[in-house]
């Protein structure tokens, strides 16, 4: 059985981005949030500290068993060796607010430095364990064309975009070629969304208390991108392009699809570019939704949705990743729906989404 971690992070180490700093050398500071320190980059705080929508208190965002392994590449591998994970697949950290940057020259230039960084320094060094999704400046659609691009040549296997851009949602037409684009080159949509990264949080920003914002965030972040996807065209639109929900669990996904239908039915002249039914995404593998260890609604998802698009993920090395012990307590969950759903769960569902297999 092979198992796919479809979902963790790596810290990223800006000090190696010679590059990025050579052409701006003041990109990143520093800067007083609540009564924290934290990144300062294009005039804003990373992650915000205080306030609606505030992110992560920046002193226990990383699990301390996942501590060293969250920047340090060979303890990550003994790490992935310990659980039994064949392949992790690395979203950012710091880079996904990069949507958010008002400085849209910079958003490209960063990107370009931190694809660079993970595709050859991080990936490059365990090409068969470490696969890397790349970010994009995507409130500049043509810029981010061409990195998504540039980063498909050099092996990435998927991008990661945001649930909402600024006041725009992902079925603004304005987005169109960007997915186009991303349909030519045959790369997966991580959809991942983070609080206090200076991104829209359409429900979570009503909050100032981080346990409030963190519950809200990314569900109904995710309901937003599917609304917007679905109802807006763009999965019929584009049918070859494969979107993973990420971080919101998998129990949110079969009510929030039958909903979904239940409007294309009864209210079929206002969404005219949904032309399939909501479960037809998932049947034909346009939809996967990350499911965590403890989740408990796997059962129930693989009863209304079938098992072929679900994809564990641990979110190693966060605060709310269940480490050491999360590849274990996944496959004993599995199992109970029988080995061949295991199998698929664990790691041959995300095998297909990344266009590993």
């Amino acid at each position: 059985m092979t198992v796919v971690d479809a979902d963790a992070h790596i810290n990223e180490d800006v000090i190696a981005w010679k590059g990025l700093f050579a052409k701006r050398p003041d990109w990143i500071g520093a800067v007083q949030s609540g009564d924290k320190m934290v990144a300062l980059v294009d005039g804003k705080p990373y992650p915000l500290q205080e306030g609606p929508g505030r992110g992560v208190p920046i002193d226990s965002a990383i699990l301390p068993a996942a501590a060293e392994g969250a920047s340090n590449l060979d303890k990550r591998i003994a790490d992935c060796d310990a659980e039994g994970i064949d392949v992790q697949v690395l979203y950012g950290g710091l880079t996904i607010g990069l949507t958010g940057y008002g400085d849209v020259g910079l958003a490209a230039d960063v990107a370009r430095a931190y694809n660079d960084w993970l595709l050859v320094d991080v990936c490059g060094r365990y090409p068969d364990r470490l696969k890397g999704v790349a970010t994009v400046p995507l409130q500049d659609v043509e810029r981010s064309i061409e990195e998504l691009q540039y980063a498909a040549a050099n092996g990435a296997v998927a991008v990661t975009i945001p649930p909402a851009l600024g006041q725009r949602n992902l079925d603004d037409p304005s987005l169109r070629p960007f997915f186009e684009a991303a349909a030519d080159v045959d790369l997966a949509i991580g959809v991942h969304s983070a609080p206090g990264m200076n991104i829209p949080l359409p429900a979570a920003e009503r909050f100032s208390n981080y346990a409030q914002v963190h519950l809200l965030s990314f569900p109904v972040d995710q309901m937003v991108a599917f609304t917007a996807l679905a109802l807006g065209g763009v999965l019929d639109e584009f049918p070859t392009l494969r979107f993973a929900f990420l971080e919101a669990g998998v129990g949110w996904a079969p009510y929030f699809l039958a909903r979904a239908e239940e409007h294309r039915i009864k209210r079929a002249e206002m969404v005219p570019g949904m032309t399939s039914a909501a479960r037809e995404y998932v049947e034909r593998g346009q939809c996967y939704f990350s499911v965590e260890c403890e989740d408990p609604f796997l059962e129930f998802y693989v009863e209304q949705l079938g098992p072929d698009s679900v994809v564990f993920a641990s979110d190693y090395p966060h605060w709310d990743a269940d480490f050491p012990g999360t590849v274990e307590e996944m496959r004993q969950t599995a199992s109970k729906l029988g080995e061949e759903t295991a199998a698929k769960v664990m790691g041959g569902n995300a095998l297909r989404l990344y266009g590993l297999s």
